[in-house]
């Protein structure tokens, strides 16, 4: 992954469930909605092979990670697959250390100040604060005031509609996953409502970074 590119639109997409099926549709969808950074969750059915594919189909247009990386052993059959970022919901020794050793980036999940403290030194991309929605975005600037030098990824219940609360409060990056990645939607291979929900992230993001001038 390339962080630079990255911080131009800190936008993640989270896939978590999806059916083999899926993959290439949903891979085409991000691309032509925008986004250009996804993770498949390794807690979803032959996440491995569902990363192969996605990587395949996309051909490096899209930034490919792994989510829900608990392990050494989810790490290694992730980046066999060709998995460029790394995210794991808590704080994982073990993971960390080979990565910051092989330069793959990881957002590592935490919550608490300490805890947020100890991904960053342990050599985290960015900080990925979870579940942000129970916190809100005060939290950020709140976490922000000592620690103003660790980046934040906001991840749980960050809509197209309150990410910009989250990114004035020093969210460096946002992510999002079954509020547009419905369940129904896939069922159903709707598509285009995926993607209109990937674009109100997108060009909401771009109107948080061009505000209207005013006079």
């Amino acid at each position: 992954m390339d962080l630079a590119g990255f911080r131009k639109l800190p936008i993640l997409g989270i896939l978590r469930g999806i059916r083999p099926e899926d993959v290439i549709p949903l891979v085409k969808t991000i691309e032509e909605s925008g986004l250009s950074a996804m993770e498949i969750t390794m807690n979803t059915a032959g996440a491995a092979e569902l990363i192969k594919q996605a990587v395949k189909a996309s051909g490096k247009k899209l930034a490919i990670g792994a989510g829900t990386v608990l392990g050494l052993k989810d790490l290694k059959a992730a980046l066999g697959a060709g998995a460029t970022f790394i995210v794991t919901p808590v704080l994982i020794n073990e993971v960390m250390q080979y990565c910051r050793k092989r330069k793959i980036p990881v957002f590592a999940g935490a919550l608490t100040p300490s805890e947020i403290y100890q991904a960053w030194l342990a050599g985290a991309a960015m900080v990925k604060v979870f579940p942000a929605k129970f916190f809100g975005p005060e939290y950020f600037q709140e976490i922000k005031g000592p620690f103003n030098q660790i980046e934040l990824l906001a991840c749980g219940g960050v809509t197209a509609q309150n990410m910009g609360e989250y990114f004035k409060n020093g969210a460096s990056a946002i992510s999002f996953g079954a509020s547009v990645f419905k369940k129904e939607w896939l069922a159903k291979k709707d598509y285009q409502s995926i993607g209109q929900g990937i674009r109100e992230y997108v060009q909401g993001y771009a109107g948080i970074k061009t505000p209207s001038c005013k006079g």
